[in-house]
């Protein structure tokens, strides 16, 4: 579709939204996390489509937020947010910029996720003690053991490195 608003690309609006970090670990934007989706010019309104990385993600408003200020920073009046729950999020949609990241951050990334057999499971965050456990983000070690299924955020687990003996998050495979 063709851009509408006098002088708005949707290359502009996307280098706009790459600036948006994502409240919870803000060393990710959301189009790294692959929140974002896609975005629209439709007459005078940006509308941007997002995906939460669950269907009770408390961070949703302040994201929507963010991309309302962000747009609007950059002279874009008219904003609106849509939120898809379908497909549902997948920690496939991290980009490699996004997982080094967090791997930078403390944050080990998420393995791939369940094989496309098991689709049924995406909608069920799968228990990270199923999971092979993940590398230490601080010092590479295979050696580590998780703490708690939750982490910081439900999204997350806590593990810890038995060789280090520091303690990371494990964004969970979904």
């Amino acid at each position: 579709m063709a851009a509408t608003i006098q002088g708005v690309s949707r290359e502009a609006v996307m280098a706009l939204l790459q600036t948006v970090p994502d409240p919870e670990i803000p060393v990710v934007s959301i189009e790294e996390l692959g929140i974002l989706r896609d975005v629209h010019i439709l007459d005078d309104t940006v509308e941007v489509v997002i995906t939460p990385t669950y269907s009770g993600c408390p961070a949703m408003q302040a994201i929507e937020e963010d991309i309302c200020s962000a747009l609007r920073a950059g002279g874009i009046a008219r904003v609106s947010v849509r939120t898809v729950l379908s497909p549902a999020w997948s920690s496939d949609w991290i980009t490699q910029a996004g997982r080094d990241k967090l791997r930078a951050y403390g944050i080990a990334p998420p393995q791939p996720a369940l094989p496309s057999s098991s689709q049924v499971l995406r909608f069920i965050r799968m228990p990270a003690a199923r999971a092979s456990a993940p590398d230490c983000p601080h010092c590479g070690s295979r050696d580590t053991e998780l703490l708690s299924e939750f982490g910081s955020t439900s999204c997350k687990a806590l593990y810890r490195c038995t060789a280090c003996r520091e303690p990371f998050d494990y964004f969970k495979p979904y």
